[in-house]
């Protein structure tokens, strides 16, 4: 390639969230000549703060940004940096230059206008090289941070304070003799956009120099058969290519909206290095370079550098914006199989611009704590959120641990009823033997079909027999059983299968339409045959019937204790669905609790109103009737359907949410006396998923007389943790403390606090068990019970787990190994002098006042007791650390309140409760206009909501 310099590298000018002192131009002898780069270099900040680096992130910009793209990155470690040097951890420098004829770096002079098969332009090959040769020149101001590298000899340039060209040297500072050599000082690679690309094969050009590598939404390979996204092929389109990318600055803008709200100012300062025509050569050039087919230039050169980046075996970390109409879910599939090792944490309310979004720096520095601590080696660690691989899940003896489908194997020959679907006309009951003959088709069926241990497979089931033979026949086959909840709408669904990204998807109709429609990953299978014609539209291979009916007996590869066996995502009340991971040996983990806690023997019968124990319930050895009602509608469940259901399965036990139970108590006055002699036989009663208020559970006691009547607490992370009944409640309605009590932790369970500090935020340190009494904290649990990990959410799962150690392994604060789990739950209570644990809210919903945080479920208990009060939200308004306490009502028909300020007499009352029972300021009191709820239990109020409707109500806007 030959090129004469066009216009010279610069300086930028003032830019916002831009510190002048990063700026650097540095000279680098590339294949044509000595280039001149301009680079993003925190080292004379660090060193100006007598600071010297103790490892180095080499970062690299994608099309068509520059290296300010880096800014709050390098902010962040520098930032950070006398505080990590003080407490003996690591200091990281920052070297992040803008590619040649990108950013404020050199530009070259050009023969024509880039085009996809011709032109005298700098291409993939060229740039790997010349980010080499500029990274090269700066790793070696710092001893110990080129190490594995022989640069004697390499012709390296650069340019000293004053701008002009100068050799290399070893060491540009004295006190660089002082910094620890070789693996104490880790070099990552970090890239966005094509710069992932390029900076991967860097690395794994140069494993001896690297030690992790990181990226934020890039693609290494185009899947054959799949088209180029639509953003790029228009870009790629013929004249549309100088058009959009040198003519004009189209390409800029567009790029630059996939940033939510992106200031004004900082896409003024993304345009200013392409700000004329003559400036945008390089933008064109990098589309062009993007090869379409295998005609291109640049075809094989690409496939080589996916071959070199699947055999990076270094810790690596992906971040991801999931709404990126560019690098579309297809691309982190392939990244992900070439870097199997790797975390991933999904932003899934992201799309390109993910570091304009969300602090992504603050990400990624504590992923580096976590795979670089100080004074530790950094061999690869298990990706948290990956799949486990498989093992061959032989107990230790001793052990205990056990399979979930074990107690179902145990009674393959029983012919009592196993399973009762009560929403089918006439009601259906399978028994044991029987499900236990399917779920064996099932499982032995997709595993002839494809199926290999740890393939995620989404369950589009509605709960009954079905999704009870799905959900064992998947987990038996090795599958990983995904389940969403209906309840989150068809967004909520799309966004939650495409995070799990299964291989299978197990449907009926409506669930197989809306993957077909919404374009899930996975291959097809249908509950029940379908026509050809529907069958070829729903892209539809076999159905679980025929499995059962042509599947030969045979042997099944059934999976390991460790092995992956369920993504259960969360309700979605606080946020996007989290998908939770657990393994075989923590649900076997869970399922012996709930049978041992609950007396489970067999012949036990459960109604289960709340999915998640229809499916346990083969797991415990109990019959589980699934009553008939609308699982995203709790408060379907009526008096009638619920008692139907426990006599058609001669049940001892219930479990429903508290909505439900609402209306069955609202409906019990329709009961027969059969239904009434039904409910008396029953002994026990478990609600849970929000509070049980002692009313409530009065109320239900006359529908269940003989029943005790329990309130665990718990979930999707820990579906049980503590328990209280309701002789407790009422002991606690009397004991004076606030907030909702939900008893004390089982056995097994580890309960602790991490107090709140004065904004509002969850210390890392965790009190013990003396100190703990009385102090507000977030609740933090560990239990064998407790879920693996959150699936694809690396920093949501380290922030979890960590317990405020200073030096902790981070497998093990990721949730490896088979003891006690630690989980930071973001609820937020305290413990009595007996022990027991009182909820006040969730951290997210803390009340930052003058006089210190408050919780706010303290204050709605309170409230909720006033006449007239069908349920109330204690929010903050106002800036964090001075926040005035709003108290707002859900509208009350029969009062006919009217959203707004509430009646005079009302907010009075609530006032004077709340200064007399905990000392508290009411500022306001308001009436909304309905209570935003999840829907799986119609009873998660999301307070942030209605804190915002509350600022903007009380400052004069809509009610």
């Amino acid at each position: 390639m030959t090129a004469s310099p066009a216009r010279p590298a610069t300086l930028p000018p003032e830019l916002p969230e831009w510190d002048p002192q990063w700026s650097r131009l540095v000279g680098a002898a590339c294949a044509d000549g000595v280039r001149t780069f301009h680079v993003l270099d925190t080292l004379p900040a660090l060193r100006a703060q007598g600071i010297e680096p103790t490892g180095t992130i080499l970062a690299l910009h994608g099309n068509p940004t520059w290296s300010y793209l880096w800014r709050r990155l390098a902010a962040a470690t520098v930032a950070a940096a006398p505080a990590a040097a003080a407490a003996g951890e690591r200091v990281w420098r920052v070297i992040a230059p803008d590619q040649l004829e990108m950013g404020f770096s050199e530009r070259l002079a050009h023969p024509a206008l880039p085009a996809p098969r011709t032109g005298d332009w700098r291409r993939i090959a060229d740039r790997v090289a010349d980010f080499d040769a500029v990274v090269t020149q700066l790793l070696a101001e710092v001893p110990g941070s080129d190490a594995g590298r022989d640069t004697a000899g390499s012709g390296a340039a650069g340019l000293d304070s004053a701008g002009e060209v100068s050799a290399a040297e070893t060491s540009a500072d004295p006190r660089a003799a002082e910094a620890p050599a070789g693996p104490a000082h880790p070099v990552v690679t970090l890239g966005h956009d094509w710069g992932g690309v390029l900076s991967l094969t860097w690395a794994a050009r140069n494993r001896a120099r690297v030690a992790g590598a990181m990226t934020l939404n890039t693609a290494v390979h185009q899947p054959e058969g799949e088209p180029i996204p639509a953003a790029l092929r228009a870009a790629l389109a013929g004249p549309l290519l100088p058009a959009s990318t040198v003519f004009t600055d189209a390409f800029i803008r567009v790029t630059l909206e996939l940033a939510d709200r992106l200031d004004p100012a900082l896409a003024r300062a993304y345009r200013l290095p392409y700000c004329a025509r003559a400036l945008r050569g390089g933008v064109g050039a990098f589309v062009a370079d993007i090869p379409v087919d295998e005609r291109h230039p640049s075809y094989r050169e690409l496939q080589r550098l996916g071959e070199e980046i699947a055999g990076l075996d270094v810790p690596a970390l992906i971040l991801w914006g999931p709404k990126d109409p560019v690098f579309q879910e297809r691309y982190l599939r392939d990244l992900r199989a070439r870097l199997p090792q790797a975390d991933v944490h999904r932003f899934e309310t992201t799309s390109h611009l993910l570091a304009e979004d969300v602090d992504y720096a603050a990400t990624i520095l504590r992923w580096l704590r976590h795979r670089f601590p100080a004074g530790r080696s950094h061999a690869p660690a298990r990706a948290d959120g990956a799949q486990n691989a498989p093992s061959d899940g032989a107990p230790a003896p001793g052990d205990g641990a056990r399979l979930i489908f074990d107690a179902l194997d145990a009674r393959a020959q029983d012919g009592s009823p196993a399973s009762v679907d009560m929403s089918r006309t006439p009601a259906q009951s399978v028994s044991w033997a029987h499900l236990s003959f399917v779920v064996d088709r099932i499982a032995r069926g997709l595993q002839l079909a494809g199926l290999r241990r740890g393939d995620r497979v989404s369950l589009l089931v509605t709960p009954g027999n079905d999704l009870t033979a799905a959900a064992y026949g998947v987990l038996k086959a090795g599958g990983v059983a995904v389940v969403a909840d209906a309840g989150l709408g068809p967004a909520g669904m799309t966004r939650a299968i495409r995070a799990a990204d299964p291989q299978w998807i197990i449907g009926e109709v409506p669930g197989l339409t809306l993957a077909r429609a919404a374009g899930w990953p996975g291959r097809r299978v249908s509950v029940r045959p379908l026509g050809a014609l529907p069958g070829r539209a729903l892209r539809v291979e076999t159905s679980l019937t025929a499995l059962v009916r042509d599947t030969p007996d045979g042997p099944i590869a059934t999976p390991g204790l460790d092995d992956d066996a369920a993504i259960l995502f969360t309700s979605g009340s606080t946020g996007p669905a989290k998908g939770v991971r657990y393994t075989h040996r923590s649900l076997g983990a869970l399922a012996g609790l709930l049978a041992g806690h609950f007396g489970v023997r067999p012949g036990t019968g459960l109604v289960a109103g709340f999915p998640p124990f229809a499916l346990l319930g083969p797991g415990i050895g109990a019959t589980s009737v699934t009553p008939d009602m609308s699982v995203t509608k709790p408060r379907t469940l009526t008096a009638a359907a619920l008692a139907d259901a426990v006599a058609a399965g001669d049940c001892t036990m219930v479990f429903a949410s508290p909505a439900a139970f609402a209306n069955v108590v609202a409906t019990a006055a329709d009961l027969t006396a059969e239904q009434r002699a039904a409910c008396g036989r029953v002994e026990l009663v478990l609600s849970a998923g929000a509070p049980v208020p002692l009313s409530l559970m009065d109320a239900v006691a006359q529908v269940f007389p003989a029943a005790q009547l329990h309130s665990p607490y718990g979930m999707t992370e820990g579906l049980l943790l503590t328990d209280i009944d309701r002789p407790g409640v009422a002991q606690a309605a009397e004991s004076g403390e606030h907030g909702v009590c939900v008893g004390t932790p089982i056995p097994g369970v580890e309960l602790t606090i991490a107090p709140l500090t004065m904004d509002g935020t969850a210390a890392a340190s965790l009190l013990s068990d003396a100190d703990a009494a009385g102090v507000l904290g977030e609740v933090v649990v560990a239990a064998p019970h407790v879920k693996d990990g959150y699936d694809r959410l690396w920093d949501t799962q380290a922030r979890s787990a960590r317990d405020g150690s200073a030096a902790v392994d981070p497998a093990a604060e990721a949730g490896a190994g088979p003891g006690a789990q630690r989980h930071r739950t973001n609820d937020i209570g305290h413990l009595d002098a007996a022990g027991r644990l009182w909820l006040e809210g969730r951290l997210q919903h803390v009340i930052t006042t003058p006089a210190g945080p408050i919780g706010p479920a303290g204050l709605e208990a309170i409230v909720d007791e006033l006449p007239g009060v069908l349920r109330s939200a204690a929010v903050g308004v106002g800036p964090v650390g001075t926040q005035a306490i709003v108290c707002v009502l859900e509208p009350n028909p029969a009062q006919g309140l009217r959203p707004g300020l509430a009646p005079l007499e009302l907010a009075d009352a609530v006032r004077a409760a709340a200064l007399d029972r905990l000392g508290l300021d009411v500022a306001a009191v308001l009436v909304a206009r309905e209570f935003p709820t999840d829907i799986r239990h119609n009873s998660k109020i999301d307070r942030s909501r209605l804190a915002r409707w509350a600022a903007e109500a009380l400052a004069g806007g809509a009610l």
